[in-house]
């Protein structure tokens, strides 16, 4: 086990984790947490490598569980944390020593007095930061325990406070991607999955939606979110944009197609 990156007394806290063949990722993820939180939590869905023992050589609890979905699992995993407050990360993320460090200031006069807060996730992509095309991204990823819940669709979920949230400074650090095929094969799981959840939700698309949407979807990412700005990346992450929403309506129009044959 590493040394403590984060001095002082862990805080009230749980963080929790879900995992599935994450022994890249794992270690990385757990030493920027040890000495931060109080209790680790890590819900594996059936891994064949060393994630387990990984989690184990952290000191974490480790629960099984069968894969149900994004959704489904994260709130899982949310109800088996054990203290007041959890920081939910995911086995690709990484706590910055910033950002480590204004989760303590949150605790330093005693409890917070908000339901969550909001982390800056930057992503790391193809050797480089991208401080552009996926940058800022708050997402609310430290909350109360009983108050707070993870909503959306798959693979798009999103955690939900019942009430007020804050920001805090400092980045959660995400290695996105191993590589562009990575990148790419999950991009089209990825509209599959959404497809699949539209299609639940009696969603249909047009045909207009798979000409215009992806070249929407890529203007958007190069112009408003200044994906030029990172360079050659910047210009695969909007083209990898254009393919998942190309991909998602292409989805479910077969779906449409599939259920009046």
């Amino acid at each position: 086990m590493p040394t403590e990156p984060n001095g002082g007394t862990p805080l009230p806290m749980t963080a929790v984790i879900i995992t599935l063949n994450e022994e890249t990722n794992l270690g990385r993820c757990l030493a920027s947490l040890h000495g931060l939180v109080s209790e680790i939590v890590v819900l594996d869905s059936g891994s064949t490598d060393r994630t387990v023992a990984i989690a184990g050589e952290y000191g974490a609890r480790v629960e099984i569980r069968a894969w149900q979905g994004y959704v489904a699992q994260k709130n899982a995993a949310l109800g088996l944390a054990l203290q007041e407050w959890a920081l939910c990360v995911d086995a690709d993320e990484e706590v910055s020593p910033e950002l480590a460090a204004s989760v303590r200031a949150r605790f330093a006069d005693g409890r917070p007095s908000l339901d969550g807060y909001q982390v800056n996730r930057l992503n790391f992509y193809l050797g480089a930061w991208v401080r552009y095309a996926w940058y800022p991204e708050w997402r609310l990823r430290l909350v109360r325990v009983g108050r707070a819940s993870w909503g959306g669709n798959d693979p798009h979920e999103r955690l939900e406070a019942a009430g007020p949230v804050g920001r805090l400074d400092g980045h959660l650090l995400h290695y996105s991607y191993r590589d562009l095929q990575d990148h790419l094969q999950r991009t089209i799981r990825y509209a599959r999955l959404a497809a699949d959840a539209a299609c639940r939700a009696g969603r249909r698309a047009r045909w207009y939606h798979l000409v215009f949407s992806p070249w929407l979807a890529f203007l958007k990412s190069i112009v408003l979110k200044q994906a030029w700005r990172d360079g050659w990346r910047g210009g695969v992450i909007a083209f990898a944009t254009l393919v998942k929403v190309f991909a998602k309506y292409a989805f479910l129009l077969e779906s449409q197609r599939a259920g009046h044959s």
